[in-house]
């Protein structure tokens, strides 16, 4: 690899659509891997077509899973998959066929989310016409408990709100966004950050780029981040990792009133020397932040 600075890398990810992986085949993730990439993070969503196709997602099911085997065969060692639940016509059942089905492949690396509509999805379009809706919090709870339950037993560690790993393949790169951490982002779109105050982000493709298929009118942005950002930032993404925050720190960030409060009613636990919101409480963590901030 010629654009960046260092032989090898601890990780080295290629977020990849299984429709590319499928049609672009093995010789693909070969050449992918002799750049250095050694770890795949693919956005499989589901394992049922008829939600494949309401998500507007490229792939059906029988493409991703032979887009996994693709990736095996290829000696990919570290595959995450993203699972999506909480979706109008992910029922209790199908979801749970769904965790089997995801569960089957054996990734070193799950991350799953409760669906959002995200302004400019196919959905947000659907939902205008009626033709969605969201889900009860009180099912996408109980989705969120299944997911817990099930990887629990299958041997995954939940080392964060969103995401799950077999011992030792927790993402390196996710866990620099949590701790703020320095990163660059390469590519349009991507952010990058110093890990004190500056971030900064690149434009997406323009039309004419894409049509033409280079990078033209190429813009990056970037802002400085206030003292308040950063103690917001802090509590926000610490709070999300099952390791938490000091007891030190997070009694300098916050309210000492709530958080006592909040360790009282047991929304925060505290976990030797670090402040956690227990497992059982992740779903609602969004909440217990709001309180603290």
């Amino acid at each position: 690899m010629t654009a960046l600075p260092y032989d090898e890398y601890e990780e080295l990810t290629m977020e990849a659509n299984p429709e590319d992986i499928y049609e672009k085949g093995a010789d693909y993730v070969r050449d992918l891997m002799s750049l250095g990439v050694n770890r795949i993070s693919m956005g499989v969503q589901s394992f049922d077509d008829g939600v494949l196709k309401k998500m507007g997602r490229r792939h059906n099911a029988k493409r991703a899973l032979k887009a996994v085997e693709i990736v095996r065969d290829a000696r990919i060692k570290n595959l995450s998959i993203d699972l999506i639940f909480g979706m109008e016509g992910i029922s209790d059942e199908l979801w749970k066929s769904t965790l089997r089905q995801a569960l089957a492949l054996r990734p070193e690396h799950i991350s799953a989310y409760q669906l959002s509509l995200d302004e400019g999805s196919a959905l947000v379009g659907l939902a205008a016409k009626g033709k969605y809706s969201e889900m009860p919090d009180e099912l996408c709870a109980r989705q969120y408990e299944m997911l817990c339950s099930a990887l629990e037993e299958a041997g995954y560690v939940h080392y964060e709100i969103s995401n799950f790993a077999l011992p030792g393949h927790e993402a390196v790169h996710n866990s620099a966004y949590w701790s703020r951490k320095p990163y660059v982002g390469l590519g349009p779109g991507a952010h990058s950050f110093d890990g004190r105050r500056k971030r900064s982000w690149n434009g997406e493709l323009s039309r004419e780029s894409l049509r033409q298929g280079r990078i033209i009118n190429y813009t990056s942005e970037s802002e400085t981040l206030s003292d308040e950002d950063i103690r917001v930032e802090t509590i926000m993404l610490g709070l999300r990792t099952a390791a938490g925050l000091p007891e030190r720190m997070l009694q300098s960030l916050v309210d000492p009133a709530v958080l006592a409060r909040l360790a009282s009613n047991g929304q925060l636990v505290l976990d030797g020397t670090n402040y956690r919101i227990p497992e059982a409480r992740f779903f609602v963590a969004d909440e217990i932040i709001r309180d603290l901030i």
